[in-house]
């Protein structure tokens, strides 16, 4: 929380209801609808850093100066997504120091460890 500058009771009444349901969710509720035929069901892993997929020892030396290169992307990706909410539950001038701090936490996390994300992609067909 940023100290002296967020009420605690904006911080209590902020939800970003979010769930990320896992394949055999996504397939049960597109059975469960009726309209569509799967296709195909697919999970990709997407690393936060690029540099994470470059295993040759060359490239370390760039692997490594990359980690606060990541923070910033992944927190410019973050901050494209969140910033209206926050702006307009918060206001606009904290964003600068939120974005600011998150980008650290995501450079020291990814400087300990691999991390990623996954995506479900599914190729629907409309039933006739």
């Amino acid at each position: 929380m940023l100290q002296g500058i967020i009420k605690e009771e904006q911080v209590d009444s902020f939800n970003i209801p979010q769930y990320t349901p896992s394949p055999s969710e996504v397939k049960l509720e597109v059975l469960k609808e009726g309209s569509f035929s799967i296709n195909r069901l697919e999970v990709s892993e997407v690393n936060w850093n690029a540099f994470d997929d470059w295993n040759a020892l060359e490239f370390e030396s760039e692997r490594s100066e990359s980690v606060g290169d990541g923070g910033y992307n992944v927190a410019q990706c973050m901050r494209a997504v969140a910033e209206p909410m926050l702006v307009s539950h918060f206001g606009e001038d904290i964003i600068e120091e939120v974005f600011s701090r998150y980008q650290q936490i995501l450079a020291d996390r990814m400087s300990m460890e691999k991390t990623e994300f996954f995506n479900v992609t599914v190729l629907l067909t409309r039933k006739e």
